[in-house]
């Protein structure tokens, strides 16, 4: 980390503690990468069917990955919570809810009441932080204030909504109807992926090689001055 003049850059891998020791401790330029607090926006047109897929999909694949949805943002007209909540919870999920999403639990369900700390937890496992919000508008404002700016997916049938959910959505990915575990080097074809970026610098996101390689500038000149 202290090896100025013989590391060029480092991409530390790995979770939130050995990444941020990093980005503090350095003296050599780093590429912040993989810290996902990742959310699933269920818009009040959302297909019920397709919320549950991308929902489960999202939390269930590979919960250790970085990609991994981490809170659920449920629209209190969508039709699609009650069987959302009870796909995840047939799952196996533990659900950390807030008061109105606790109504629309399956009788019995593996949950807690959800806390200020929930909302910026990366579980990095079978849990899932879950809110209902009144409007996009709530839904982008919670997002912005706890994101990580890796990848937020929406579900929507409505385009108006989809294109303002990308438009002012800040993170590295995002997603229209579908599951955030897109965001992969190779599913991107970027090839073997050295990292996700969460930063705003010329690689953003899925990494690759060439999203690695620097600008070499070569003049031929034949007694060329500048006047």
């Amino acid at each position: 980390m202290g090896a100025r003049g013989k590391v060029d850059v480092l991409v530390p891998r790995g979770g939130r503690g050995l990444i941020q020791s990093v980005v503090k401790n350095a003296t050599v330029p780093v590429i912040e990468t993989g810290e996902g607090n990742v959310h699933v926006f269920i818009d009040e047109s959302a297909d019920p069917q397709m919320a549950e897929k991308i929902a489960v999909n999202s939390k269930t694949h590979r919960t250790s990955a970085c990609n991994s949805a981490e809170t659920l943002l449920l629209h209190s007209k969508s039709t699609a919570g009650k069987q959302v909540l009870a796909a995840l919870d047939k799952a196996g999920v533990k659900l950390h809810v807030d008061e109105r999403a606790a109504e629309l639990l399956p009788p019995g369900s593996d949950h807690l009441q959800a806390t200020e700390e929930d909302w910026a937890t990366e579980y990095l496992g079978m849990e899932m932080a879950v809110k209902v919000v009144d409007s996009l508008d709530e839904a982008l404002d919670h997002i912005v204030k706890y994101s990580t700016g890796h990848t937020e997916s929406i579900v929507t049938n409505n385009l108006a909504n989809a294109e303002r959910f990308t438009a002012e959505n800040d993170s590295a990915a995002v997603m229209v109807n579908a599951s955030t575990r897109f965001t992969d080097g190779g599913e991107f074809g970027l090839g073997a992926e050295v990292g996700i970026s969460t930063q705003k610098m010329h690689a953003r996101g899925p990494m690759g090689l060439e999203e690695l390689t620097t600008t070499k500038w070569v003049v031929q000149g034949d007694g060329h001055v500048r006047s």
